[in-house]
């Protein structure tokens, strides 16, 4: 399932990045982009991160 239809990054691939060790949401958004278009994704990338 698509979480940031922006930059069209699934939960996934956001498991997959968490599992491999990045742990904070502004990591994820140096890695994927999200969350700096619209924000309608940060409260379930947060979600996903706990």
């Amino acid at each position: 399932m698509y979480v940031c239809v922006c930059k069209a990054v699934t939960d996934s691939q956001i498991l997959t990045a968490i599992e491999q060790g990045v742990c904070t949401r502004k990591k994820l958004t140096h890695c994927f982009g999200v969350g700096k278009d619209c924000g309608k994704c940060n409260k379930d990338i947060i979600a996903l991160l706990k």
